[in-house]
């Protein structure tokens, strides 16, 4: 199947967050407080995937409350923290969803994501994430994790979806 007919049922993008919302690095200050970097134009893009009537979800192995903060600020609300077994937990939130696999896209980056890549209709690689990864991939970024590989995704979608130019065009209007 074409990129082009995977992207036209998308209607939910789960994400990784290490290495696909972040550029993977970990970083933990003198009293052990968890710090990470968000790219704001990856923010942006969930704000114009939700805008555009979609859903945009979290699906990562560690827990932080970090990760909770920048969910709540980008109004995400399907988020599962300490998920070692991705690909159930993908399954329990379709399930939920009431969503069929072809309408999912998963972002990811390394080993942990690879059983989700053959479930869900566009699998989805960072530029840097593991070569096993990538080669499972329905598409890989240019962008690596962290900056703007999210955006990327969402563009390629949204453009498959002959949604893309409204949105450009309600930023060129100052309506959006």
């Amino acid at each position: 199947m074409k990129l082009q007919q995977r992207c036209e049922s998308i209607e939910l993008i789960l994400s990784d967050v290490d290495g696909v919302l972040t550029d993977g690095t970990l970083w933990l200050d003198a009293r052990g407080m968890e710090l990470k970097g968000f790219s704001i134009r990856d923010g942006l893009a969930v704000r114009l995937w939700q805008r555009a009537g979609h859903r945009f979800g979290l699906v990562t192995a560690r827990s932080s409350q970090a990760v909770k903060l920048r969910a709540a600020e980008l109004g995400i609300t399907l988020l599962r923290q300490g998920s070692e077994e991705k690909l159930a937990v993908v399954q329990e939130v379709l399930q939920q969803e009431g969503l069929e696999p072809h309408q999912v896209c998963y972002i990811g980056d390394d080993l942990p994501d690879l059983p989700v890549m053959g479930y869900v209709g566009l699998g989805v690689a960072v530029a840097d994430a593991a070569a096993e990864l990538r080669r499972a991939a329905h598409l890989v970024t240019q962008a690596p994790g962290g900056r703007g590989a999210v955006r990327e995704t969402v563009e390629v979608i949204l453009k498959a979806q002959r949604r893309w130019e409204e949105i450009v065009r309600r930023f060129e209007s100052g309506s959006l």
